[in-house]
């Protein structure tokens, strides 16, 4: 079994927003396979939305600075947009593709440019079923994770 969720959404600068996935057999996994933030009055304000999806909950730890080696990033969106200097639109996203996860999802977002203008969010997810090994490991990291 695979197949396409997607999950949408409005997050206010600063927040969190918590993706509930988890299942009571931890059977169902799920792989981000798109990401995408824009601001919420596009063409009116100077913008850098920066999103990033996270496995562990970000409460206190919210921030605009990216780091991949943050083995709890999953995933980070980035949208500039400079409507006063005609610069357009830019966006990008990073996914890592080969993370797995069967427990809730935690999407963040922040503004490097101090806006607080607050951004939408577009998530699609491909939902797999598990193996019990892979059940068990993904269960274990997400453990090892809380425990950090």
């Amino acid at each position: 079994m695979s197949k396409t969720i997607s999950y949408k959404g409005k997050i206010n600068i600063g927040e969190q927003q918590q993706i509930r996935l988890k299942t009571n057999n931890g059977k169902t996994g799920y792989r981000i396979t798109k990401f995408q933030v824009m601001s919420t009055t596009p063409g009116v304000g100077d913008v850098e939305i920066i999103g990033q999806i996270f496995n562990k909950d970000q409460t206190g730890s919210i921030s605009a600075t990216v780091d991949f080696s943050d083995s709890n990033l999953m995933a980070v969106s980035y949208y500039r947009e400079d409507p006063n200097n005609n610069s357009g639109i830019f966006q990008n996203f990073v996914i890592f593709d080969n993370t797995k996860t069967n427990q809730d999802i935690f999407i963040t977002m922040t503004d490097a440019m101090g806006a607080t203008v607050p951004g939408n969010y577009y998530i699609e997810l491909e939902a797999m079923t598990l193996s019990d090994l892979e059940t068990t490991m993904l269960t274990l990291q997400s453990l090892r994770t809380l425990s950090s």
